[in-house]
């Protein structure tokens, strides 16, 4: 029974109700008003949230209307006039852009949401939902995974208290959290998991080994199976091995996503790799971060944009992700080629170290190998590879510095300071390359099948962070997005925009009630000033918060409240569809 109802006369109804004739009158008058009261309060206590007058997006691509938008624990309870409502938190929305939360496709949160479980660089641009794992996943780990784990941690240190990818996701929630989780499996994990780091083919015993860690872990909630073929020990799955892992994993609805073989010189020839394993292992298929790498490579774009299309076209489940600048990061060590690294990096230094071995692997960078990306050469030149991040303290002097500056200092060869550097700081080095085209990332944003990811873990200007210069990725993707290319550049309209960071990924992951906002569905939303919203962060001054998020909501809890993180950790884990138990 709902009281909202009750019209003016109900008084009058309720003191001459059938059977109450008998009662006294200032009884019947009392109990006309109690019940009355009762529903005034039942009415002030509608929502939980009230969002009131903001222009609703709901992710579907269409036009923004002016609505209000009523939360209910941990639901969208209503959209509507809801003007007459009242509720225990009101927003005042109106001027302001409403939207479903945002879904980071590429995250590597998986250590910094331990140091700090707020996420703020990213829910201060919005994103509700992280998603983890490309190659190597936190999860599984065995005693040797976990002793090179340990022996890589720089300037954060923590206890490895998992053992499955569920229940590192699981640990995560219980320490709390600020956005949702969700993770793909690596497959470097599986490939390390049962063969390490040496470049070996497995057996038909390790293969049916290999499927059953991807089986385990499909039913524990992974995604599906995520990889980064252009680094070591990725690098020397071959496309049969790959193939075998996802048709586990499509027993399970799982998805592929890969940070393909080549970006560069065979950028071609990797889509239609991608394309071969969606075909033959039966599951959708999604390229990371999908970019044309290196000057020489750059008129490529159009071709490969071509070639996905076509796929597509022709029934085979192809999307994409990027991010929203022309620089990538990933470790010094990319620079090294493949045989240099087999065996893991401690086996890399020890060969770095080696007189002979070091000049073997100096020449391969200058002069290239077949089939191998070589990072140095897609840069151009060292003054495009900035280093940014340093374990040892004796070497964070060179950090925000080029490798051209770093060689100069120490008057020596670029290559020779790169291969001695990763020696000296024993870690991978974290590093941006310049080695892309502004224009091509243009042609890329307004596509309606290519979602949007960080490539980066969240971060805060505080703390432990302050130790490194992040890719300005990590403050600035989305809020580059909606800022520079959507509302200065307008490379596409605002309802595309959104429903290109929420709608399509969730629907590409199958998350449950995620993605939209509609009655019933989970109580992810954000409400943003699209006349001010932009990125800060910079290559030399990175850690700085985007602006223009007024107010986050995860699971209906306020996690942004006029600018400011609220302190709320309401994330949850989002299994997969293959879960077993949720």
């Amino acid at each position: 029974m709902t009281f909202a109802i009750l019209q003016p006369y109900t008084p009058y109804l309720l003191i001459n109700a059938p059977g109450t004739d008998k009662a006294p009158i200032m009884f019947r008058i009392t109990l006309a008003l109690a019940i009355i009261l009762l529903a005034a309060s039942v009415r002030a206590a509608e929502f939980d949230v009230l969002i009131r007058g903001g222009i609703v997006y709901d992710g579907s691509d269409t036009p923004g209307k002016q609505a209000d938008v009523g939360l209910r624990g941990d639901t969208i309870a209503t959209i509507g006039d809801l003007s007459r409502d009242t509720a225990k938190v009101v927003v005042d929305a109106r001027g302001l852009a409403v939207a479903p939360g945002f879904i980071n496709m590429l995250s590597w949160s998986v250590e910094s949401l331990l140091a700090d479980g707020r996420g703020q660089s990213e829910i201060r641009q919005g994103v509700t939902t992280q998603i983890m794992g490309e190659s190597h996943s936190w999860g599984p780990v065995n005693d040797a995974i976990k002793k090179r784990m340990k022996a890589e941690q720089s300037h954060f240190k923590y206890e490895i208290e998992w053992s499955t990818l569920g229940d590192y996701l699981s640990f995560l929630e219980r320490r709390g959290v600020s956005p949702n989780v969700a993770s793909f499996l690596g497959s470097a994990t599986i490939r390390e998991y049962v063969l390490g780091w040496e470049n070996v083919r497995p057996t038909p015993d390790q293969m049916e080994q290999m499927r059953r860690v991807v089986d385990r872990e499909m039913r524990d909630g992974a995604l599906g199976i995520a990889s980064a073929l252009e680094y070591a020990p990725d690098y020397f799955n071959a496309t049969e091995d790959l193939i075998e892992f996802c048709k586990v994993a499509a027993k399970y609805h799982g998805k592929y996503i890969t940070h393909m073989r080549s970006e560069g010189d065979r950028l071609m020839e990797a889509i239609d790799e991608v394309i071969r394993i969606s075909r033959e292992a039966g599951l959708p298929a999604e390229i990371y971060h999908f970019k044309a790498a290196g000057r020489a490579n750059w008129h490529k774009m159009d071709a490969a944009i071509a070639k996905v299309e076509a796929a597509r076209a022709a029934g085979v489940p192809l999307t994409a992700d990027i991010y929203t600048y022309p620089a990538a990061s990933t470790g010094l060590d990319a620079c090294v080629p493949p045989w240099a690294q087999s065996g893991g990096p401690d086996a890399m230094r020890r060969r770095l170290r080696d007189p002979e071995l070091k000049k073997k692997a100096a020449a391969d960078i200058k002069n290239g190998l077949p089939g191998w990306t070589n990072f140095y050469a897609m840069a151009g030149d060292p003054k495009n590879v900035l280093l940014v991040g340093f374990k040892q303290e004796s070497l964070r002097k060179y950090t925000g510095q080029t490798l051209a500056a770093v060689a100069a200092e120490r008057r020596a060869d670029p290559v020779d300071t790169l291969l001695e550097l990763l020696v000296e700081d024993a870690s991978r080095i974290d590093t941006v390359y310049f080695m892309m085209d502004e224009a091509n990332v243009r042609k890329l944003v307004p596509l309606p099948w290519v979602s949007f990811g960080s490539d980066a873990s969240a971060q805060a200007p505080e703390g432990v962070f302050l130790k490194t210069m992040p890719h300005p990725r990590a403050y600035g993707t989305f809020a580059r997005l909606l800022g520079k290319y959507v509302r200065d550049e307008k490379l596409l309209p605002l309802e595309a925009a959104i429903r290109k960071v929420s709608h399509l990924p969730a629907t590409n992951l199958g998350l449950d009630r995620r993605g939209v906002l509609r009655e019933g569905y989970f109580a992810d939303v954000v409400v943003f000033d699209h006349a001010t919203i932009a990125d800060r962060a910079t290559y030399d001054k990175p850690h700085q918060y985007a602006v223009g998020m007024r107010h986050v909501f995860v699971n209906g809890q306020q996690v942004l409240k006029d600018g400011e993180h609220t302190g709320a950790t309401a994330g949850r884990v989002l299994w997969g569809s293959g879960k077993v138990s949720k």
